[in-house]
């Protein structure tokens, strides 16, 4: 079996054979920061896509030099303007409030009468129905002046390609990652074939058959690799504890929420698993590739 701990070579004795744990618990640690960025930007990109692909914003500069029916009145146009229009679903003003919570972690703490805010409108569209924010534009700039419209769906789409292109460069980190791993795991094991050769072609003399010889490198590899693979993650949680909590104490709204979901964290834990169990494959079939090749 492969996590027997009887041997036949001494490969506890192996000078290499003592750093690959590090070696693979620093390429845990990398993985699994590469799979938390991952996950995180994926559960980001879906809230994006979820919460605004079907929303607009139509902004209504303020006029300080008119009266406040007459400012009212605007926003109540505008409002019955954006309803009738076909394929908005829902319309409704952001308060004041609302306005000066979003523009606390820029300015401060302000007043309304302290600056001259805007009005804005939510604007929620049906997905079914293709809304040309232009042509919204359009029809309120007759009316309304100085009226905006911002359509989230450019935007939007533009961050998420954004979100995808590094989903896929931490992919490729992963990849790399594994490549390095079984590279370094290779490396180690050919090492031990060398250093162990006398042993091993006793071993064949009485009778020993490659796969014997394998699952005893095997065995090592993957007790390394998991040793490792523990170390790594520990250090990688600590790392992630370390930034969860520097991003809280930012104020609200500075930062987005890519807190990990619970499959998150349980994909994470399963790395110093996965590290074994590369590491014991990988020593295996190269032994059995190495010494196939001497015969």
């Amino acid at each position: 079996m492969m996590f027997s701990r009887r041997t036949d070579l001494p490969l506890d004795k192996d000078p290499l054979s003592r750093f690959l744990p590090w070696l693979i618990a620093f390429m845990v640690f990398l993985a699994a920061l590469a799979q938390a960025g991952l996950i995180g930007l994926d559960v980001l990109a879906q809230r994006w896509d979820t919460g605004m692909a079907s929303t607009l914003t139509v902004q209504i500069p303020a006029d300080p030099d008119a009266s406040d029916a007459a400012n009212a009145r605007r926003l109540q146009t505008t409002l019955n303007m954006i309803s009738e229009t076909p394929g908005v679903m829902h319309a409704r003003v952001v308060s004041e409030a609302k306005v000066l919570q979003l523009l606390s972690p820029w300015l401060g703490v302000v007043q309304a009468i302290d600056v001259p805010l805007p009005r804005l409108i939510d604007v929620e569209t049906d997905p079914d129905i293709d809304l040309d924010a232009r042509i919204l534009q359009q029809k309120l700039a007759r009316t309304i002046e100085g009226a905006q419209v911002d359509d989230h769906g450019v935007w939007l789409g533009r961050l998420i390609e954004m979100v995808r292109t590094l989903e896929a460069l931490a992919a490729g980190v992963l990849g790399l990652i594994l490549l390095a791993a079984m590279s370094t795991v290779i490396f180690t094991t050919r090492t031990g074939l060398t250093v162990h050769a006398e042993a091993i072609e006793v071993l064949h003399l009485t009778g020993a058959q490659d796969s014997y010889i394998a699952k005893q490198f095997a065995g090592r590899a993957w007790a390394m690799g998991f040793k490792g693979g523990v170390i790594g993650l520990v250090l990688a949680a600590l790392t992630l504890a370390l930034l969860g909590y520097v991003a809280g104490r930012l104020q609200a709204g500075m930062i987005p929420d890519m807190s990990l979901p619970l499959v998150g964290w349980v994909s994470l834990a399963i790395l110093p698993l996965a590290a074994g169990l590369v590491a014991g494959l990988t020593a295996r079939l190269t032994v059995m590739r190495t010494l196939r090749r001497m015969i």
